[in-house]
Formats: structure tokens, sequence, C-alpha cells
């Protein structure tokens, strides 16, 4: 399966909503540093769609759809 920036950009607001930034370092949860990085290096690679098979299996379950 191909993961575009923008289904990254909405499974990453999902776990903002789902596990916001807490503390007074407003520090971000795993599940959005996880993410964030799968961003930050398609952002760095100039890359529009990215496979998910390149991603470890933890990265890949947090892009599964949730109720």
């Amino acid at each position: 399966m191909m993961l575009t920036m923008q289904d990254l950009e909405a499974a990453i607001n999902h776990w903002r909503a789902r596990a916001p930034a807490r503390g007074n370092e407003f520090a971000l949860s795993p599940e959005v540093t996880a993410l964030a990085r799968v961003y930050a290096l398609m952002i760095f690679r100039h890359a529009h769609t990215l496979s998910t098979d390149t991603l470890d299996a933890a990265t890949r379950r947090l892009l599964e759809p949730t109720e």
C-alpha cells in the first residue's frame, strides 16, 4: 500500500486527538512521535508517497483505521 502525505497527516491528527501532548514541555505521545518521524523523512526526501512495506510493524499499526 502506498501512503500519501495527506494520509499521514490524517493519521497524525487522529493520534493527536486521541493522545494529546502532555506536561509542561508538551511532549508528543509515542504514537505521534513515530508518525512524525515518517513525515519528516518524507519531507526530507521530497517524497509524495511512501510504501507502507518500508515501515516497521508498530508504525503500520498506527495507520490502520480505528473506530
